[in-house]
């Protein structure tokens, strides 16, 4: 087998279960039908969009039963999970005790990138990390397209494997493949040997899926083992480099450090705001390669630069010139709702960082600005904000809460900032942003940014953190009408 190869897949004639339908599930039951295994697809949820998505299934041949996730099919073979349901699921736990082997949908995918013969199997840049995944991904995906590449941004961010992987009839090959993978995919997903793989940050997240921090850290750790080329890890968060150090990687696969800082030989950082290769040059021990300037990262707040240096490493570990970096970053825009200005009036500039839903995704938001209106709260997922706030309370103007776990978050700045004013929202209905709005700006002086950085998911109040974040945007533009600035870039 070589080198980041699959193991054989043979799955005509068997019995696969899908756990759960949706962006995974569905086609991940359409593959499996389409290589001849007979497929039954569980789901515990019976509603709307859930009974359209069976019927389109049920039309090819693929059973489907709604309401019922819990039980194992008769003579099931293999069991394909969708990301999100628990190792201790009933369905996984009655698995097990028949001796039956469970693939999440990237396991299933990995695999399927050797059952195409007409078709080379485009190798993985992988990402992963608590918080800027997404963001790091498709900076990858933006700096290979600049170098010429044939690529896609795929996997966690919402594009699914199986569409890229298998390809169809007549469509150009992909060249590689930069692949966001949470922790819950790679939880389900022992056989992928990434060609190199990056783990940007460690912070207490989705322990209730994965029981302890140990745990967690160890499924984001599953990224690096059979790397090829380079591991990368942020030089800032020792727990990335252990990982790197306990990981079985190919003979000479190199780790890869990066850091805000002056680097290292074998690092990626920044001199004199200029982003520095110090990895992939000839001479590592006295020079270093110019890639880009931080004006070049949108927006240049310190942890995108380092989601960018991370992207940058991937990019250069699969052999991108330096001048595909620069373009590539230079192209690059980011999703809504991260770390994105809203608008600027009266001197005060509208941040909005809704997709901050932990603490450690808020401190590096918070961090990037000197004087904040900090507009926070919403379900704290059992997380705790003394640290946070230890660490934020000297850039903090004044603070407006909303959402369910607020006084949590009040508690923290009454013990380690009680200077900082504190405006509490009681009303838990999506108005509360607006109100929210209305108080950050009675509160903002010239020079100030009002950021929305809540540290708390949001399902309390709204659908997702895209809601919130939109809410917060239209309340601001509606409170900013007839100003005389006009709205910064999304």
């Amino acid at each position: 087998m070589t080198a980041g190869a699959a193991p054989a897949l043979d799955l005509a004639g068997k019995h696969v279960t899908v756990a759960g339908l949706g962006v995974s599930g569905v086609p991940a039951a359409k593959a499996l039908h389409a290589l001849g295994a007979r497929v039954t697809v569980v789901n515990g949820v019976a509603g709307e969009r859930q009974r359209a998505e069976a019927a389109e299934l049920e039309a090819l041949g693929v059973a489907v039963r709604l309401g019922d996730g819990d039980t194992l099919p008769d003579g099931t073979d293999l069991v394909v999970t969708t990301p999100g349901w628990k190792p201790s699921s009933p369905l996984f736990t009655a698995a097990a005790q028949a001796g039956v082997e469970v693939w999440g949908d990237v396991e299933l995918a990995w695999r399927l990138r050797e059952s195409r013969p007409d078709r080379k199997a485009a190798p993985w840049l992988a990402v992963t990390g608590t918080n800027g995944k997404t963001t790091t991904t498709r900076m990858l995906a933006a700096i290979l397209t600049a170098a010429g590449l044939r690529t896609a941004a795929v996997g966690n961010i919402g594009v699914s494997l199986f569409d890229v992987v298998l390809g169809a009839p007549g469509e150009p090959e992909y060249d590689v493949l930069a692949v966001e993978l949470s922790s819950y995919q790679l939880h389900w997903a022992p056989s992928i040997r990434p060609h190199s793989a990056a783990v940007l940050n460690l912070a207490p997240d989705h322990l209730d899926w994965h029981g302890s921090m140990a745990a967690y850290a160890a499924d984001k750790g599953r990224i690096f083992q059979g790397n090829q080329v380079a591991c990368v890890y942020n030089t800032a968060d020792p727990e990335t480099e252990r990982l790197v150090r306990e990981a079985d990687v190919e003979e000479g696969c190199r780790a890869i450090g990066f850091t805000l800082e002056a680097p290292r030989p074998s690092e990626f950082g920044v001199v004199d705001g200029i982003l520095v290769d110090r990895a992939f040059v000839e001479d590592r021990g006295n020079s270093a390669q110019e890639l880009a300037e931080t004006a070049d990262v949108n927006p240049p707040a310190p942890h995108n630069i380092a989601n960018a240096l991370a992207a940058a490493a991937l990019a250069r570990a699969y052999g991108v010139a330096p001048a595909a970096v620069r373009e590539g970053l230079r192209a690059f825009r980011p999703d809504a709702h991260r770390i994105a200005e809203v608008a600027a009036f009266d001197g005060v500039t509208w941040v909005d960082d809704s997709k901050a839903t932990n603490t450690h995704a808020a401190q590096a938001s918070l961090a990037a600005y000197p004087s904040i209106v900090w507009i926070a709260g919403g379900l704290a997922k059992g997380a705790e904000f003394d640290d946070l706030v230890v660490k934020s309370a000297d850039r903090l103007r004044a603070a407006v809460l909303i959402g369910a776990d607020r006084a949590l978050i009040r508690e923290a700045l009454a013990r380690h900032a009680p200077q900082v004013p504190v405006v509490e929202l009681g009303r838990t209905d999506t108005g509360a942003m607006a109100a929210a709005v209305a108080v950050a700006r009675d509160r903002a002086e010239p020079g100030d940014t009002v950021l929305l950085a809540p540290a708390c998911a949001s399902m309390d109040m709204f659908a997702n953190y895209n809601q919130r974040g939109d809410m917060f945007a239209d309340a601001v533009r509606s409170l900013g009408a007839g100003d005389s600035e006009e709205p910064g870039r999304p």
